[in-house]
């Protein structure tokens, strides 16, 4: 019987570059909840940009943020992932090196960047609307401990995650988040933690969940769960994390909504 549902954003709930969550998912998020199933957004996102992403509904579902970094629900934090500090500052000073790359330092509710360029900028503060401080020092300007360290390049992902991979792999996970992302996790923290974390808080079993996912950031999310999705356009070889695949997480819940007894 499912009784959580965990969904991953960009490229999964959110498809063909779409920046807002379509309408008919909140209908359906009130629906699961009257039977008695949470809905949980799964990203790469900070906290409150998922918070503003699901307005109507915010109160009403759990958030796994952060790539697994940072798990709230009903505003209690589940648990948290942090980043050793002198191994976050050995990498944002390598990231520094190179003018290509973008950097954000999330904290649990604050994105800290070092980035001068105006396109990403614009990108994080207008279009993903991250509550952001751009800052020039991260060991004096950021209060508080590091959970995630992003790196964008618009070169796109592949020489940049080699390059970090070489470099960090040893000592944290670096993973691709999206087409434009290399993401550093605390080791201990990811969206499969996250989602154990909360389920254990729920008092769910994980045979009881179902998940989507498109990239490598949610692998241990969709083998955690009893029932997983990778999207049909998902990156190379997600499909063999996942027992199904789908073009449409809509049509899933749907499904699952469909299959459901009368209230």
């Amino acid at each position: 019987m499912v009784k959580l549902i965990a969904s991953d954003l960009d490229g999964t709930l959110l498809q063909n570059g779409a920046r807002d969550v379509n309408p008919i998912v909140f209908d359906q998020i009130r629906t699961l909840k009257e039977h008695g199933i949470m809905f949980a957004a799964a990203s790469g996102r900070q906290y409150l940009n998922l918070r503003r992403l699901f307005t109507p509904v915010q109160d009403d579902i759990a958030y796994i943020a952060e790539n697994g970094s940072l798990c709230i629900y009903n505003e209690e934090t589940i648990s948290k992932g942090i980043i050793e500090q002198d191994l976050a500052y050995r990498i944002l000073d390598e990231v520094a090196r190179y003018p290509q790359y973008n950097c954000i330092i999330s904290g649990e509710r604050v994105c800290y960047s070092t980035s001068k360029n105006p396109k990403f900028y614009n990108h994080m503060v207008n279009v993903i609307k991250n509550h952001m401080k751009f800052i020039d020092d991260p060991k004096s300007e950021i209060p508080e401990p590091i959970l995630k360290i992003a790196v964008c390049d618009y070169n796109g992902t592949d020489a940049c995650e080699k390059h970090l991979k070489e470099m960090f792999s040893s000592d944290i996970k670096v993973v691709t988040s999206g087409n434009l992302w290399v993401d550093f996790i605390c080791p201990t923290a990811n969206k499969g933690s996250a989602l154990k974390n909360l389920l254990d808080h729920l008092h769910i079993d994980a045979k009881d969940c179902v998940v989507f996912g498109d990239q490598y950031n949610d692998v241990e999310m969709l083998k955690t769960a009893g029932t997983s999705y990778a999207m049909a356009n998902a990156a190379p070889g997600i499909d063999k994390y996942a027992t199904h695949v789908t073009d449409s997480v809509e049509k899933v819940l749907q499904q699952i909504i469909d299959e459901l007894p009368a209230v």
